[in-house]
């Protein structure tokens, strides 16, 4: 084995993402005696201790930092570099990478937010971080830059985005919460593109839909429309939440694409109920999901007392 190579193997795509039509208007698609919430969100226990380290797919399906991976195929699209890799016992990772300038890396944020939003009860795909692993290709074996891993499950068949536009579940508070969480991480990235729809097969004979957000990795930074700052505590720390309430809705300081998600349409109800779900977190919790991104202490310290004050902004806000 040789030593680890400073680069990494498969170069970026360039992905700048324009919308290029008119904002859709933000409907529900079922009536509200219809909606099957927990296709979206489940009231999470705090009774039980979840594992937020690990998230809620557990330590067995983490990937293994001693093994070898195969390389399958290069990253296609999108702004990181990556590739689909296959370890030992045959599963198949979708791995993240680092920009070669090692700026803006989206594989520690994404999963920070992905326990985050797993510990408040939206479901997520079983995500994990390494720093570096091992990679065997072209008969050469050889450490690499690593990132967010994202396994491939059987029980966990992909149908397709869906909208955030249009939805069951717009106006209910675990839709409009949902929002409310990203905007908190300050979360730039809130396309269509990032949505999937997954059937779950939860047991013999037991089927689940689930509507989940995934590619979390722009955030913790600005939310600029144009190449955003990723994962920047003196960025993070510095820009507001909240700019005020107007005619009993909440004017965020967002500045990312998709305006008609956020302008006008949450209410300080909305925030209060997301402001108190994120609360549940405890100090173990919030440390658990920044050490399972790879974050260093100090550096985890910044990010969450942001997000701590951040939510006490979130729970005094008065307003209908």
């Amino acid at each position: 084995m040789t030593g680890w190579l400073p680069v990494v193997l498969v170069p970026a795509v360039l992905a700048v993402y324009v919308p290029t039509c008119v904002p859709k208007a933000v409907l529900p698609t079922a009536h509200p005696g219809a909606v099957n919430l927990a296709e979206l969100w489940t009231a999470p226990d705090r009774e039980e201790s979840a594992d937020v380290f690990f998230g809620p797919w557990g330590p067995e399906r983490a990937p293994d930092p001693a093994a070898v991976y195969e390389f399958v195929e290069p990253k296609h699209g999108g702004v990181n570099p990556g590739m689909t890799v296959r370890d030992p016992a045959g599963r198949e990772w979708k791995v993240k990478q680092p920009p070669l300038d090692g700026r803006g890396a989206e594989g520690p944020v994404e999963v920070v937010l992905s326990r985050v939003l797993s510990a408040c009860g939206y479901h997520q795909p079983p995500v994990y971080y390494l720093p570096v692993f091992t990679l065997s290709h072209d008969g050469h074996t050889h450490m690499v830059p690593g990132g967010r891993f994202r396994l491939k499950v059987a029980a966990l068949k992909d149908q397709g985005e869906w909208s955030w536009q249009q939805n069951p579940f717009v106006g209910t508070h675990p839709y409009q919460g949902l929002l409310v969480i990203l905007l908190m991480f300050n979360s730039s990235d809130l396309k269509n593109a990032n949505n999937t729809l997954y059937e779950y097969r939860a047991g013999p004979g037991r089927t689940e839909r689930w509507y989940v957000v995934r590619d979390l990795g722009t955030a913790l930074g600005s939310t600029g429309r144009i190449t955003p700052v990723r994962g920047d505590p003196a960025v993070f720390e510095r820009l507001a939440f909240i700019k005020g309430v107007e005619r009993g809705v909440v004017r965020f300081a967002y500045e990312g694409w998709h305006q008609e998600l956020v302008r006008g349409r949450i209410t300080p109800a909305d925030v209060r109920w997301a402001s108190a779900l994120v609360g549940g977190l405890t100090s173990d919790d919030w440390d658990d999901a920044f050490r399972a991104g790879g974050y260093e202490p100090q550096v985890r310290a910044r990010f969450i007392a942001r997000l701590r004050a951040k939510i006490d902004e979130g729970r005094g806000l008065s307003g209908p």
